[in-house]
């Protein structure tokens, strides 16, 4: 299961925007810094309407969706790349996810310590990704030495890594991410081994009051956010572009997650809100991850299954099971759209939107699909 990382400074509201997501009270939310030392660890449902559709028209009462799971991290303090504030426990925290929510205070409230004396959503950023930075920058630094001393041997992929590694170390020493460093497709195969922080995706959150939610563009702590985060965007190259911003209140989350779905909903409406800021984060965090879903639904279950964009039937089939993707021969698919229309499997079969795909089929969001194989 892919893994989302909670970060910012402490006190920004991480733990109580991460009790919210996970409908728990695993982190401790407390007015002092490092309330959090031990990363917790929530199993996230992922918001999607159709499956409750789907559960109708194929008569089952059991609904598996997706899920991904999301870590809340300590605080990073300046200097964390040195080991300040337990830095080096909580920086390779954030090494085993797959991507960054990096948390920042875009509300005043004096009854809330801000570690840094007041609240400036630009610095704080700033603080952070200098410190992912220098963290990769120590990081590459030892990968370097390692490699030269294989790239001794003279053999033709430690030669090519040290040198990779070698670009890379001056361009992160330059003061510039990982996100900016351009590699042809096999340089991107390495670059994944490296371990790098700053070239996860990230999504910047908002948080701010619940009177800001209406209206997000009057915060002017918001408008320098999407500032920033859009001029990172245009530096960032092709393949590593993926950063996004979300605007929540993790204290309206909070008041939210203690509701029952039906009363949260009712909440919302009085607020002139479409969905919780939290299904917003989960949707978006999905999303930037490259991830899709594609279902199984039966008698038995509907079954929201999770996979990457671009991958092919038989990648696909895989996560259900090694032995479909082993012994795939082939996928009967219907669009989502096309299978409610349809009444069901039935239906689609008779007007012959029920297709029969092969191992080249890249699966597409919303594909309901039934495979065929054989394992001797």
């Amino acid at each position: 299961m892919l893994r989302v990382g909670i970060v910012g400074l402490p006190n920004v509201g991480k733990s109580t925007l991460f009790n919210a997501v996970t409908r728990t009270h695993k982190a401790e939310a407390a007015n002092y810094p490092f309330c959090t030392i031990e990363p917790n660890i929530g199993c996230v449902e992922v918001p999607d309407e159709r499956l409750e559709i789907l559960a109708r028209l194929v008569h089952t009462e059991k609904i598996v969706p997706a899920a991904i799971e999301f870590v809340d991290i300590a605080g990073i303090v300046k200097d964390a790349y040195k080991g300040e504030g337990l830095g080096n426990q909580f920086l390779a925290n954030i090494r085993e996810t797959d991507a960054i929510i990096q948390v920042v205070r875009c509300f005043e409230d004096d009854d809330i310590v801000h570690t840094m004396g007041k609240v400036d959503p630009i610095r704080d950023i700033d603080v952070i990704n200098t410190e992912l930075l220098l963290a990769d920058v120590q990081s590459v630094e030892k990968q370097v030495d390692t490699w030269a001393k294989k790239a001794k041997s003279n053999d033709k992929t430690a030669v090519a890594t040290h040198r990779l590694l070698q670009r890379l170390y001056a361009h992160l020493n330059d003061g510039k991410p990982a996100s900016t460093f351009d590699v042809n497709e096999e340089e991107a195969i390495w670059m994944k081994s490296f371990g790098l922080l700053t070239r996860k995706p990230v999504i910047y959150v908002c948080n701010v009051s619940e009177g800001d939610l209406s209206n997000p563009s009057q915060n002017a702590y918001v408008r320098l956010v999407k500032e920033k985060v859009a001029s990172v965007s245009d530096t960032a190259t092709e393949s590593n572009s993926r950063v996004s911003v979300c605007v929540i209140s993790a204290h309206l989350e909070a008041e939210l997650s203690e509701l029952s779905r039906e009363d949260a909903r009712a909440y919302l409406e009085s607020l002139n809100l479409k969905e919780s800021g939290a299904d917003t984060l989960i949707r978006s965090a999905y999303k930037l991850l490259g991830l899709a879903s594609y279902f199984t639904a039966g008698p038995q279950e509907v079954h929201a299954w999770t996979f990457k964009l671009g991958m092919k039937a038989p990648e696909c089939a895989g996560i259900i099971h090694t032995d479909f993707q082993r012994g795939f021969i082939k996928a009967e698919v219907i669009s989502y759209e096309d299978f409610v229309a349809d009444g069901g499997f039935v239906g689609a079969r008779e007007k012959g939107k029920l297709r029969l795909e092969g191992k080249d089929y890249c699966f597409q969001e919303g594909d309901i699909a039934l495979f065929k194989f054989n394992v001797t």
